[in-house]
């Protein structure tokens, strides 16, 4: 099959993204023709004017809707689009200039109806931006439940560096109202309906994150509220380790309480893992502030998981109630 490349990229109030995505989609290495489709998702602060000074340079389609979450924009666009193979990217991401050339050549080799690409840290990034991405993606932390090319589990893409074939899209419907979580489910959908996905490693981004610890919590607590509910809606999909933030959580009270008893050996454990978390984020970051900010990055992205987990296994799993009417905030209305 020949390969006509569609980027779709949802995009909310976040112009100043869009125009570094854009600058980055024009310093590529030169390859075949490509599409960009930019869907507007109810934005007060348009991108409009930024999308428009780039249009000599890229093929640009712009597209404004009423707000419906980043999933249903997704959607939109792969409906809007007119290649046969699409790349879903978040706007705050920014593309080495050799991405298309890795995608391409993967796929021209090893064809996937699916597949999800790595993050990375730019070098520019903040100090905050670079520990949240050495959290988010170490395997010492749940970087590590995601999966990659060495994993004996099948590889569940993020949608902030994703790509899907027309003919999944149209089979499955595409993404689903759930957010976060609306990746994984349909990585699981995919799968049930015969496709495969794979872990493309060379095909990686620059993830800005650009959030504050407060957000970042909030974030991942989402994050472990969705697993319980995907779980619940795909039981084949369950795994002991989804259970390891919540356990880490339980782990270090524990611990701590231990210590009026005298009993200092799970202390000791826990210490010893943010020494190893440490060493490791100084060597990777090549940054002794990064690597402090990255030991609470991994302690918010622990807690907010497990407590999100907890919290949802007890009312999802337990209690078995309607995952829409107990957290409403997960869920985006249909359009």
């Amino acid at each position: 099959m020949q390969l006509s490349l569609s980027f779709i990229i949802p995009v909310y109030n976040r112009p100043n993204e869009i125009e570094e995505l854009l600058q980055s989609f024009a310093k590529l290495e030169k390859t075949s023709e490509f599409e960009i489709v930019i869907v507007e998702d109810g934005s007060t602060d348009s991108s409009k004017n930024i999308v428009n000074k780039y249009n000599s340079q890229l093929n640009i389609s712009y597209y404004y809707k009423e707000n419906s979450g980043p999933g249903d924009s997704r959607n939109y666009g792969m409906q809007k689009a007119k290649g046969n193979y699409f790349i879903i990217l978040d706007s705050d991401c920014i593309l080495p200039k050799q991405y298309i050339s890795k995608v391409e050549k993967y796929l021209n080799m090893n064809y996937v109806d699916c597949f999800g690409g790595p993050d990375a840290a730019h070098t520019s990034f903040s100090n905050l931006q670079k520990a949240i991405n050495f959290s988010m993606t170490s395997f010492i932390t749940t970087g590590g439940i995601r999966g990659n090319k060495n994993s004996i589990d099948k590889f569940q893409p993020r949608s902030f560096n994703m790509g899907l074939s027309k003919k999944a899209f149209e089979t499955t419907g595409g993404f689903g109202r759930i957010h976060p979580g609306e990746d994984p489910d349909l990585s699981i959908r995919l799968w049930n309906l015969g496709f495969d996905t794979a872990f493309l490693e060379s095909a990686y981004v620059y993830h800005k994150r650009r959030i504050s610890w407060s957000k970042f919590y909030t974030q991942v607590n989402k994050f472990g509220m969705v697993r319980p509910i995907l779980n619940k809606w795909h039981p084949e999909t369950k795994k002991l380790t989804y259970w390891f933030p919540a356990i880490f959580t339980l782990g270090v009270v524990l611990s701590i309480l231990l210590i009026f008893v005298n009993v200092l050996l799970p202390l000791y454990l826990i210490l010893g893992y943010y020494v190893l978390a440490f060493i490791m984020a100084c060597i990777q970051t090549k940054n002794v502030v990064v690597a402090f900010k990255s030991l609470i990055a991994i302690t918010i992205q622990f807690f907010g998981y497990g407590i999100g987990f907890l919290k949802s296994t007890i009312f999802i799993g337990v209690l078995n109630r309607n995952p829409e009417q107990q957290f409403p905030k997960l869920f985006f209305k249909s359009k």
